[in-house]
């Protein structure tokens, strides 16, 4: 048998090699590859075991290759205790994507076969008693083999640690979160079950937890969970949306502002009908632009009758959406909406859209820049970011819309 010939590459295309995390010659503050493996050596003791006994926070993992047959489980750390912290991303905000990487890549994904719509066995049922837990559980897996793998990396899901298929699984009697529980035995679509939960206060992500795990609807079925984090929050974000499309218009310009895991955020929220607009700007040397020379801008977009197709930037742009659908709702006004990201090269590694959804939340939380014309607050936004206004403008259509629909004189200044 013909074996593949291998693929050579010069120093020059490989910096890495060249590099070996001590000259940082991809422009990165920090080595995203030695943060990874010396996380890994930390953890390594604590999960190169066949057997686990450890507390989950509760969490657990679908997966899509395969789909309709899937690997399905739950993940736990080799740790006892109040672990709720590992899997409750609104309650990340501040932390370093150091502290992240550090106690997610405990994490072990327990793996078993399923198909998703054929919720039998003991692992499959565990499964879903975890994902309906309010505080962690005690659990015990016998793996087939001790876990390997780095830390998994993706861009909707948070990061987590090695796998390996479960031999047996035991686990204690959780304390079942009662809000969950009833979205479960009561008759409720699928939908009806999330607006329910998220009206009484349950947390977005334990929602995609149980979303995921099969527990809501008529007919009950896994969900991957790259599937379930976008499905929950667009499902929340457009009927926010409905409610806010009732309201009157917010009568100022409005910009927010926030900055983590060196990102910068600003939110400009201002007078007129609804539509909403997320742009990103990636810098070169950050998680989804490693080898470009120029900064990465894109988006999309919605005006007041929404969209029908899935949003060409991914699952970040429905997390934005329910955030400042959210803020608009608790005021009682409609408004125009649009979330400016600059990603800059400390952002090293992805670590969820639970990033997008809660920092979005958090400058909608402080106390906002008021300005009396677009004018205005378009030359503070200038002063926030580091990207020119004009290059945002271009890649906006709501800003170019709002611009066009006055006088191009009033602006001349900024541009």
């Amino acid at each position: 048998m013909k074996t593949k010939p291998k693929k050579f590459v010069s120093m020059d295309e490989s910096i890495c090699i060249k590099c070996r995390g001590a000259k940082l010659l991809c422009g990165k503050k920090r080595c995203p590859v030695l943060v990874r493996y010396y996380k890994s050596l930390e953890t390594k003791p604590l999960v190169e075991k066949k057997v686990i006994f450890g507390s989950s926070p509760p969490s657990i993992f679908v997966g899509r290759i395969g789909y309709p047959n899937v690997y399905a489980g739950p993940m736990l750390p080799p740790i006892r205790g109040n672990t709720a912290y590992m899997d409750t991303p609104e309650l990340w905000h501040g932390k370093e994507i150091d502290d992240i990487v550090s106690f997610r890549m405990k994490l072990i994904r327990g793996k078993h076969r399923i198909n998703v719509m054929n919720i039998k066995g003991k692992v499959a049922e565990y499964t879903q008693e975890i994902a309906m837990a309010s505080k962690p559980v005690e659990m015990e897996v016998e793996f087939e083999k001790k876990p390997k793998g780095v830390i998994a990396l993706y861009d909707e899901i948070q990061p987590h640690g090695p796998s390996a298929p479960i031999k047996k699984l035991w686990i204690s009697n959780p304390k079942v979160h009662h809000k969950i529980e009833k979205a479960f035995y009561d008759e409720m679509t699928a939908k009806e079950a999330v607006l329910w939960l998220y009206r009484e206060g349950t947390f977005v992500s334990s929602i995609q937890k149980a979303f995921s795990t099969g527990i809501f609807g008529l007919q009950k079925k896994f969900v991957p969970t790259r599937w379930s984090i976008t499905a929950v929050d667009d499902i929340i974000g457009k009927d926010l949306v409905e409610e806010v499309k009732q309201y009157p218009w917010l009568n100022e310009f409005r910009i927010y502002y926030t900055k983590s895991l060196d990102n910068l955020w600003v939110i400009l929220v201002y007078p007129g009908a609804w539509q909403y607009e997320l742009i990103e700007a990636w810098y070169p040397n950050t998680a989804w632009n490693p080898l470009g020379k120029e900064i990465v801008i894109y988006g999309d977009h919605e005006y007041f009758c929404g969209r029908n197709d899935y949003a060409s930037i991914g699952g970040c742009y429905y997390a934005a959406r329910l955030a400042t659908a959210e803020m608009l709702k608790k005021e009682r006004r409609q408004a125009g909406v649009v979330v400016l990201r600059e990603i800059h090269p400390g952002y090293i590694m992805p670590v969820g859209v639970w990033n997008v959804r809660e920092n979005v939340r958090k400058a909608l939380q402080e106390e906002p820049r008021k300005c009396d014309n677009a004018k205005e607050a378009l030359l503070f936004i200038s002063s926030l970011l580091h990207i020119p206004i004009r290059k945002w403008i271009e890649s906006s259509e709501l800003l170019k819309n709002m611009l066009y629909q006055r006088r191009i004189d009033d602006y001349g200044n900024i541009l």
